[in-house]
């Protein structure tokens, strides 16, 4: 339940900031302004409350209200671009897939000092602030995540979390759009987290599993964009597909092979177990001996 949320808020988020993204333009008309993240960051956030307030109105389910929400947004942003910015190119290479490999191009420079690209200063403070919020909020975090109910009950607000979690997730999305595309930031989002969870149950060890499991896809399948002189964008999404698909098969407890080890366990235990109880209710009878008689 939570990675299905989880993707459909990502794949929501990677796609209504253009809303964001070009109203901050058409107000500031400056391409580097940073009120363009601002505006991305509250776009995703918009996506998020009018997702909760469709939800909580107990008429729509939550994946119909983030179909509802996220295509409107997203259209009224393609709309706004039509009409305003008639000649603007929007390049699908750049926007959609991404062109990582390029990231360092971009020098950051502030206070007079070079702190490396811009994409790598971005994406290095918010993992700094991501830590910290996890860190210091873990415990708050998975109770209001898992039981709403009992944490307000004991005085928190799940609200507050949730929103604050939701903003953290969509300012993410927006300085890793920026960095690698839409594709890999629901990637990433995504199947990291969905391997973790097909191979361990405990919350801890799904995060850390998570992000080594990130980090060994996009290294591999930057290595396989080198080896096949292709996208980097398109062979990190492929490593971590096929990875899925492995983890998916061959998942100690949840994988496809032991799901279908257990089920032929439980039907061989199941013909056992009525066989016992078949000579159970014959036992003492007329009948015994020609029911317990091994036929050849």
């Amino acid at each position: 339940m939570l990675l299905r949320r989880l993707a459909l808020v990502s794949d929501a988020i990677s796609h209504v900031l253009l809303l964001g993204i070009v109203t901050a333009f058409l107000i500031t008309r400056d391409l580097h302004s940073p009120w363009l993240v601002i505006g991305a960051t509250l776009s995703g956030v918009l996506t998020v409350v009018l997702v909760e307030a469709l939800r909580r109105t107990d008429r729509v389910r939550e994946d119909a209200a983030i179909g509802l929400v996220f295509p409107a947004l997203f259209a009224a942003g393609v709309l706004l671009v039509s009409v305003y910015s008639r000649n603007v190119h929007l390049d699908t290479d750049a926007v959609l897939l991404g062109i990582p490999e390029f990231a360092a191009a971009r020098p950051f420079r502030w206070l007079g000092i070079s702190w490396g690209s811009h994409a790598r200063f971005s994406m290095g403070v918010m993992l700094l602030v991501n830590l910290t919020f996890v860190i210091l909020l873990f415990k708050e975090l998975k109770l209001s995540t898992f039981d709403a109910a009992l944490a307000t009950t004991l005085g928190f607000t799940p609200a507050v979390l949730h929103y604050g979690l939701m903003t953290l997730t969509s300012l993410t999305a927006v300085l890793a759009f920026d960095a690698v595309g839409s594709i890999l930031v629901v990637a990433f989002m995504v199947v990291p987290a969905a391997m973790a969870y097909l191979l361990t149950d405990h919350l801890v060890r799904l995060i850390v599993l998570a992000c080594g499991l990130a980090a060994l896809g996009g290294v591999l399948g930057t290595l396989l964009a080198l080896a096949l002189d292709a996208t980097v964008a398109g062979s990190v999404a492929s490593t971590l597909g096929l990875m899925f698909g492995i983890v998916l098969l061959a998942a100690p407890e949840h994988g496809w092979i032991a799901a279908r080890r257990r089920q032929r366990r439980l039907q061989r235990e199941f013909r056992v177990t009525m066989l016992l109880i078949h000579l159970l209710h014959h036992e003492d009878t007329a009948r015994e001996a020609d029911e317990s008689r091994c036929q050849t």
